[in-house]
């Protein structure tokens, strides 16, 4: 060393005042910054070649700089001449210059090189000023000690170097201005990571403005950053893609090289491996050993994410290095401690190098996090792009293999599952890793003693194993209740109108409370099992310590228990706890993400329509529709539906198909989209298409946009479209005329809208060839007439066109140029009405059986309706499901139901609420439709964010306040008892010091155990008495009140609420009550008092401590509040913004086949995306706004760790090892809890919210009570039937008018009373009047002289029948559906089911009364669900029913069935029938006619004909007078 530098002294290491050699200055640390650039600088220059964004403008800043780093080399080389000038000195003299001064030559030329770049902060040279900047501290300060001035120019260059460093330093720390030609600047609300410098990003300080805003006031959509550019769909999906599609062609490639391939005939594009294969080939396949294999979806996401992914997977692994110096600094502390005579600053180098190592570690974990995350976040935006894109090609076959829930499951389960995992994987190596490092310094501490204490934890897995699958076995069926409540709770909400008109509720309210009763006895298992896992998991590291320790000791007498080896290894093994516990977690989840990988490659591996299997080329021919001999299916598997077709259509003729019911009309249509597959001949269709099918399908967008579909808007063309629908008056109905948003599946039209508004989108589409299924089935036979007049027939709109009308309808069959008649999948007859008449074949079969009552209905519905002072056909208004099918305010319930946006029902979902989120999304369709927040809405959210305290007393009072206490108390307890064993075990190793130890091992030992148990019992009491016993009570107290108020509410309440919402209510709220408040409630309390504990032992050893620890806490608060706010407001954001991606794609997915007919193709892919986009949007603040907040809790950790460190020092004299271990290495574990404790505050007061939301609806305003028991009317009431109204008038709801104005009248009993009117007349007022739906507004109704007012409502609705317009059923058996109360025998249902005509249908079933009903009634027609209401009715056989006449669903047969059972079994019955169709009533003793909610006339119907008045009118239109 001489040699290099002359003469060496050394005063370092045992000097109270250390300094290093001049030589070690002069060489090693002048030569750290300059081997760090010049090896960093190749590859970096390397990246900024690559690197275009533009250059930045030469600015104040970097001319500083640039000029600093002159001015540093000149200061070099400065040292270097003037070494140069003196002569021999010794050889280092020469070189550090020299090196120094190259080094900052390399620096000013990055620098420069940056800026030409566009980087606007670096990274490398920040810290390379960083590692200048401690390096010269040293000299600094032995510059300082040496207090005489030998060499004076060498002095003056050192400080001038120093302070340029310092400046260069500081400069480096701000940031350029952005790049000119970059994209940030035409972005408006840029992400302020691409430009944040290279401090503020290590510290995710960026993010802060956004914390501010979001504590300021409730974050909106507009707050939110645009994405960065590589993360969007339109990066991400196209990157997974081109690596899939290339597996793909591998796997082609592979199966083409061992087995010729079939020839096909079928119209499909094979998709990856799994073509048809002949007998032949599968030996040739069996022959050769390899098996064709399917493309691998793991390799495409593998090469797609793979390297990014990888950065983090390194910023693990040196965490993970990282996470064992610690242990080792607090061994040399604890020596420090037990050596007396050694330098104070050797303890301060230890704390403050602690406090380094945590901070370093810190800032790597958020780092890998926020790249695992990201990865995940890219993987999800890939999957569902790759599978909307997919589900927009895949055929038919492939379509029914999987529901469209199922398909919507893969987008948001599994793509969620893919998420979850890639924050995990890093631990597959990383666990390992961790646990073998342990291990091996386990081992030099206490040598084979560690096997006792491992051989636990690995007893421990299984059990925690164990615990966990029945856990995973119990949600499972839990979930199968909780779906069945809700599916309950669904129907008892769709038909709850029905209920109150039967007075069913409290039997419903029965079944649903029997199957919560089953869910929460799930519940109160899972919380049994809940609390043995938590005691497992809180006392491992205590059982672990006390089998080593104990075998340690006892194993050889020489072993004694001194501090360091103690409390070190405790250390090591909390560190070994998380990998041993995480393992079992990463496993499953892996399980489950290769689950879900199968089935997104089996997905995206299914068969897609063959494109060109319709030939659409655009040659001239007189025909503009021909089918060759064409032979379809749906499925390559199926049978052929349609063979042997045979069809030439004319250029601009009108061909009309006809045909049975299932004799292929619709497939034929099909057929001549390309959606089905062709098995032989040709299809060549000419020109564009439009396309309307038989179920109308409409977008969740406003009605303008459904009819444009993407077309430019044209005014004068849209009016006319808009006449020619005959959608005029019903724009005039809507809220928002054709801007109103329409819901999902068009929920607030009805029937005949829908389909009008879907003719009215093919009819501006302006295409050459319209292929109209069915359309006017759902509308009104006037609409219907007035459509076929302006629209499809000769005469319309679309004269000229080629149109191919699919049709029911016989009367329009006279007007079309040629009849297809199709007989099970052939085509039978083909020609004009006239030959087909003459022909007297299948077609005049058709007619006979349907003409003459289709005939009458037709005249009835002349035109004459619409052009009337009334300006809404019949089917404007509404689903008749609601009572506002009379109700000219219509639009308020609907507005509430669209605009409303259930924000209360939608914060961000956790991992638990996970598996709820399967079924979750059926009913999430309902809840968030539009986010149109009206302010006062906003108001109340922004309520509810403060008015927690009384939230959580709500809940407390729930929970019982004693009981709450106690719980509190006995947290309490338990801590304390942790805090005692680890005092007790300081205690221990203090015996060490005295050499005490051999005598007293037996009490150290049993007292260590003893207070260890004891914290365990308490815990398991503790989670026994919180989980399984008052929260269970507090969960089950709430539901039913729940229940309760809902049932209870009047009619209006329904039809102001969405359903989805109330549904949300019962399913996502109840669920937060029962299982996630009560896990986040435990966790928080334990995290509470263990983060107590620790301040109090450090400041119990240092009271020095408490002058620290109030700066940290308010510090916490403070990030705390900032965090908790924003990120829930994040939170709702994502979840406000994810239900449109699925409700999006599980709109595309039914309305695929019109997509395809009209080409829009990509502009739905394109939608899909940006909806994509926009939850990514608000999902990746979340995900920083989590490292933020890890970055500043873990600070305060940190800092935690030095401070207990530093007191440590300054008290050495006064402390015994022992108790220094315990504060330090309590303080080291402080980080996890203060950030579990951040999370679970958030979590909890996200979660709270759930209870207030359900007493909002517990208490909601009921109606009246259902029986008054001073007031019950006699059992055999009402005798005669006699009903009588007295200056009645009624209104829907307050403020709106009457709808009924001064009724006055007397039905004798056994009357029959028809009740006609046009719409909006108040005819179903008058029965919801009875019923008491609606409450009088003035004058009263008399029933056999009771007035009905005063009875309770049960008592007055059970005594009257109602059959209503629709049908409603409800899933259960048809004998449940019947009598859900069984009341009557099995005899008297039969006899029902006999006289309503169903008998024969029902005992042709091997079930019989136990006939299971689906959802609605599903399984069965709408004419048998329509029977099933007239045996209601006859079981009931009350003195008086009412008879409200379906319109149009019903076919003529059941009709007059219903009619003539009327007439039998109700002979002697009061009969209200509200008629739409007049030769019903034209036999009644009396008609009643309203006009505009008064009396117009009311007679018997011949006296009103002769009359001449409005009855005579109708009775005209209608062909029944002359």
């Amino acid at each position: 060393v001489s040699a290099v530098c002359g003469p060496v002294s050394n005063r370092t290491f045992n000097s109270s005042w250390p300094d290093l050699p001049e030589c070690f200055q002069l060489s090693v640390l002048s030569w750290v910054q300059c081997i760090y650039l010049w090896a960093v600088s190749p590859i970096y220059i390397f990246c900024l070649k690559k690197n275009k964004k533009g250059y930045i403008m030469m600015s104040l800043l970097n001319r500083f700089k640039t000029a600093f780093g002159f001015l540093l080399w000149i200061v070099c080389w400065i040292d270097l001449f003037y070494t140069l000038h003196e002569g021999n000195q010794p050889p280092i003299y020469y070189v550090t210059p020299l090196v120094l001064g190259m080094t900052m030559l390399l620096a000013t030329f990055l620098i420069q090189f940056e800026r030409l770049r566009g980087v606007q902060s670096s990274g490398v040279l920040f810290i390379f000023w960083l590692l200048c900047l401690l390096c010269a501290t040293v000299p600094f300060r032995s510059k300082i000690l040496q207090a005489s001035i030998t060499d004076k120019l060498r002095f003056t260059t050192f400080y001038f170097y120093f302070s340029m460093v310092v400046c260069e330093f500081i400069l480096c720390c701000f940031n350029e201005k952005p790049p000119l030609f970059s994209n940030v600047v035409t972005d408006p609300n840029p992400c302020p990571e691409a430009t944040a410098g290279f401090l503020s990003r290590i510290t995710f300080w960026w993010f802060t403005s956004m914390a501010v805003k979001g504590y300021k006031m409730p974050l909106e959509a507009k707050d939110l950053w645009s994405l960065n550019k590589r993360d969007s769909s339109k990066v991400m999906v196209p990157r997974l893609l081109n690596e899939w599609e290339k597996e793909e062609a591998k796997a082609k490639l592979s199966q083409a090289t061992y087995a010729k391939p079939p020839p096909s005939t079928t119209n499909h594009i094979s998709g990856g491996g799994e073509g048809e294969s002949s007998p032949e080939e599968v030996e040739v396949l069996l022959s050769s050993k390899k098996v064709a294999h399917q493309p691998s979806f793991l390799r495409a996401l593998v090469k797609a994410f793979g390297p990014y992914f990888l950065i983090g997977s390194g910023y693990k692994l040196l965490q993970d290095i990282i996470t064992f110096v610690n242990p080792q600094l607090l061994k040399m502390l604890i020596l420090f401690i037990k050596e007396k005579d050694v330098p104070n600053w050797w303890g301060y180098t230890l704390a403050c190098l602690m406090f380094f190592t945590a901070l370093l570690q810190t800032l790597i974990l958020h780092h890998q996090f926020q790249y695992c995350f990201v990865t995940g976040m890219n993987v999800r935006t890939a999957v569902i792009g790759a599978i909307y894109r997919k589900a927009l090609v895949i055929t038919n076959a492939a379509k029914r293999s999987s529901t469209v829930g199922e398909i919507v499951n893969l987008m948001s389960v599994d793509a969620q599952r893919f998420m979850d995992l890639t924050t995990f994987l890093n631990m597959l190596w990383s666990a390992p890793l961790q646990i073998m490092l342990a291990l091996y310094f386990l081992w030099q501490i206490l040598g084979p003693s560690v096997l006792a204490g491992v051989a636990v934890m690995i007893m421990l897995i299984p059990f925690n194993a164990f615990i966990a699958m029945k856990t995973r076995a119990y949600q499972v069926e839990q979930m199968q209740h909780k779906d069945a409540r809700i599916k309950l709770m669904n129907e008892i909400l769709n038909g709850i109108k029905v209920l109150k008109l039967y007075a069913w509720e409290s039997s419903f309210k029965e079944k649903v409370l029997a199957i919560r009763q089953k869910e929460l006895i799930v519940l109160r298992k899972t919380a049994y099992l809940g609390a043995l896992s938590t005691m497992a998991w809180t006392s491992a590291p205590f059982l672990v310590a006390l089998t080593t320790f104990a075998v340690y000791v006892t194993v050889d007498e020489k072993n004694i228990l001194d501090a360091e080896t103690a409390f070190v290894s405790i250390s090591l093994f909390n560190i070994l706890r998380f990998p041993l516990n995480m393992l079992p977690q990463v496993i499953s989840s892996l399980v489950q993400a290769s689950v879900s990988l199968k089935r997104v490659q089996n997905f995206l591996s299914h068969d897609e329509l063959d494109p060109d299997s319709v030939n659409r080329s655009n040659t001239v021919t007189e025909f503009a529709v021909t089918v060759v001999n064409g032979k379809f299916t749906w499925g390559k598997d199926d049978a052929p539906v349609l063979h042997n077709i045979n069809v030439m259509v004319p250029q601009g003729s009108l061909l009309a198909v006809v045909g049975h019911v299932g004799c292929g009309k619709s497939s034929l249509i099909s057929a001549l989209l390309g959606d089905m597959e062709k098995v032989e001949g040709e299809v060549s269709v000419r020109g564009s298409v439009a396309y309307v099918p038989q179920q109308a399908w409409i977008q969740n967008a406003t009605l303008r946009d459904n009819i444009l579909f993407g077309n430019p808007y044209n005014e004068q063309k849209y009016n006319s479209v808009l006449e020619a629908c005959a959608l005029t008056p019903d724009l005039q109905v809507l809220p928002g005329g054709d801007m109103t948003e329409i819901g999902e599946k068009g929920i607030n039209l009805s029937g005949g809208q829908r389909q009008r508004v879907s003719l009215a989108r093919a009819l501006y589409s302006d295409a050459d060839v319209y292929l109209l299924d069915d359309p006017l089935s759902a509308v009104d036979a006037h609409v219907s007439k007035h459509i076929f007049d302006n629209l499809i027939g000769p005469e319309g709109a679309l004269k000229g066109k080629t149109r191919i009308l699919v049709t029911h309808g016989i009367s329009f069959l006279p007007q079309v140029d040629n009849i297809m008649v199709m007989v099970d999948g052939r085509v039978s007859e083909m020609g004009s009405y006239q030959d087909l008449l003459k022909q007297n074949g299948a077609f005049a079969e058709f007619l006979r059986n349907y003409a003459l009552e289709d005939i009458m209905e037709e005249d009835e519905a002349s035109d004459e309706i619409i052009e009337d002072d009334e300006l809404f056909p019949d089917d404007a208004l509404s689903n008749h499901t609601d009572m506002v099918d009379s109700e000219p305010m219509i639009n308020e319930a609907k507005r509430s139901f669209i605009r409303q946006m259930s924000i209360m029902s939608s914060d961000g979902e956790n991992p638990r609420s996970r598996s709820v989120r399967r079924h979750g999304c059926s009913q999430r369709k309902h809840s968030e439709s539009q986010d149109k927040k009206k302010p006062r809405e906003m108001e109340k959210l922004i309520q509810a964010e403060t008015v927690k305290g009384k939230v959580y007393l709500e809940y407390v009072k729930a929970v019982g306040p004693l009981l709450s206490v106690v719980i509190c108390f006995l947290y309490g307890c338990q801590s304390a008892a942790s805090i005692g064993t680890n005092i007790w075990l300081s205690e221990w190793t203090n015996d060490a010091v005295t050499n005490s130890t051999a005598e007293n091992v037996q009490m150290r030992v049993g007292v260590y155990a003893a207070l260890g148990f004891a914290q365990g019992a308490l815990l398991l009491i503790n989670c026994l008495l919180c989980r399984a016993y008052s929260m269970l009570q507090a969960a089950k107290l709430t539901h039913r009140n729940l229940l309760q108020g809902v049932l209870r509410a009047p009619q209006g309440f329904f039809e102001s609420t969405p359903t989805g919402r109330l549904l949300n209510r019962f399913s996502k709220d109840v669920d937060a009550i029962d299982s996630q408040i009560p896990d986040n409630i435990d966790i928080w309390m334990r995290t509470f008092w263990y983060t107590l504990n620790v301040l109090l032992i450090c400041c119990a050893l240092t009271p020095m401590f408490l002058i620290v620890i109030a700066p940290l806490m308010v510090f916490y608060w403070w990030v705390q509040r900032f965090y908790v706010a924003t990120s829930r407001q994040l939170k709702r954001l994502e979840s406000v913004s994810r239900s449109p991606i699925y409700s999006h794609f599980s709109e595309t997915i039914t309305g695929c086949s019109v997509i395809r007919a009209y080409g829009r193709h990509s502009a739905f892919v394109l939608m899909s995306d940006i909806k994509v986009d926009e939850n990514q949007k608000s999902y990746y603040p979340g995900i920083v706004s989590n490292r933020w907040l890890g970055v500043r809790i873990e600070f305060i950790g940190n800092c935690i760790v030095l401070f207990a460190g530093l007191f440590a020092v300054t008290g050495k004299d006064s402390l015994s090892p022992g108790l220094v271990g315990l504060s330090v290495s309590y303080a080291l574990q402080v980080t996890m809890s203060l950030n579990w404790m951040v999370r679970m505050t958030s979590e909890l007061e996200n979660n709270i919210v759930a209870v207030e939301r359900v007493k909002e609806y517990s208490e909601t305003k009921t109606e009246a009570p259902w029986e008054v028991e001073d007031k019950k009317p006699p059992p055999e009431w009402p005798m005669q039937g006699n009903v009588e109204f007295n200056d009645y008038s009624v209104r829907y709801r307050e403020g709106l008018d009457l709808v009924l104005k001064d009724i006055t009248l007397r039905v004798k009993g056994g009357e029959k009373i028809g009740i006609v009117g046009r719409t909006g007349a108040g005819k179903s007022s008058m029965t919801l009047c009875l019923f008491r739906l609606l409450e009088a507004a003035g004058g009263e109704i008399t029933i056999d002289n009771v007035k009905i007012s005063e009875i309770g409502l049960h008592d007055l609705r059970s005594k009257l029948t109602i059959i209503p317009q629709e049908p409603v059923l409800f899933s259960g058996t048809l004998r449940m559906n019947l009598d859900p109360f069984e009341k009557y025998s099995d005899e008297e249902v039969w006899k029902a089911l006999e006289h309503s005509h169903l008998h024969k249908f029902v005992s042709n079933q091997a079930a019989k009364l136990d006939l299971e009903c689906s959802e609605g009634g599903e399984n069965l027609s709408v004419g048998q669900r329509q029977l099933v209401c007239l045996a209601r009715a006859l079981l009931r056989k009350t003195r008086i029913l009412i008879l409200d006449e379906a319109t149009a669903a019903i076919d003529l047969e059941t009709d007059d069935l219903i009619q003539s059972t009327i007439r039998t079994q109700f002979e002697d019955c009061t009969v209200f029938t509200i008629a739409h169709r007049l030769n019903t009533i034209m036999d009644y003793t009396r008609v009643l006619v309203l006009d505009k909610g008064r009396i117009a006339e009311f007679d018997t119907p011949t006296n009103l004909i002769s009359k001449r008045g409005i009855f005579y009118g109708m009775a005209k239109d209608a062909g029944l007078a002359q």
